[in-house]
């Protein structure tokens, strides 16, 4: 029974990546795809489930339309078919809901060890992505699980995540951040020689520079004979 009811969400799903795949997809490390999140390269992600970050097909390839950054043929056919319904959707299309392990315990009322234990033991749908790690739904599958298997549904939460509430949930990681905004780096004051009559001198210097966040060392000198 469980089969059919799970057969009937045939819901074709837009083709996502997290991190994991856009490196694979570019050919290049993990830490490389972090690093044009944080560079600004990259553009805002797509979505955010379970406090992860997932970009569009369609987003990831205009990283390689200024030509420095290559997706060949076979990357391409193998991430697509690694996505089976998937499709190449635009940002302003509106998408199916698609939820993780945090969004899919409130949905079902439950915390998410009990959602991990029964994913472990097969008590719930399999994911339709499993994505840098991460195992997501579509949340039309989990709703058509829990309907067969009898479980109850907070429908609050349907409804919110519906209307596109994610508690605003911040990615994972470091935070992405243009280097146009980034804060200008204050350079390090040149070390001063301060003579006994020039106490007042000293003191101004120190405080300005213990102002700007810096530490200092004194280090006193002996004067020559």
């Amino acid at each position: 029974m469980i089969e059919k009811v799970l057969c009937m969400v045939a819901v074709r799903k837009p083709y996502l990546l997290g991190h994991a795949e856009i490196a694979s997809l570019y050919g290049v490390e993990r830490q490389t795809s972090q690093k044009w999140k944080t560079d600004g390269t990259l553009a805002e992600p797509d979505l955010v489930i379970s406090g992860n970050p997932y970009w569009l097909l369609t987003t990831v390839l205009q990283l390689s339309v200024d030509g420095s950054r290559e997706v060949t043929e076979q990357r391409l056919a193998e991430y697509e078919a690694s996505i089976p319904g998937g499709s190449r959707t635009d940002p302003e299309e509106q998408l199916p809901v698609i939820v993780g392990t945090m969004e899919v315990a409130k949905i079902l009322g439950r915390d998410k060890q009990a959602i991990s234990r029964w994913r472990h033991r097969k008590q719930i749908a399999a994911s339709d992505y499993e994505l840098s790690g991460s195992p997501l739904w579509l949340m039309e599958t989990v709703l058509a699980d829990a309907t067969a298997r009898g479980r109850a549904i907070v429908q609050v939460e349907v409804e919110s995540l519906r209307e596109g509430g994610r508690g605003f949930q911040k990615p994972r990681g470091r935070r992405s951040t243009s280097p146009a905004a980034r804060p200008r780096q204050t350079p390090l004051p040149r070390a001063r020689t301060f003579t006994r009559e020039q106490s007042g001198e000293a003191a101004s210097f120190l405080a300005a520079v213990l102002e700007q966040g810096h530490s200092v060392v004194i280090r006193p000198q002996r004067q020559k004979p």
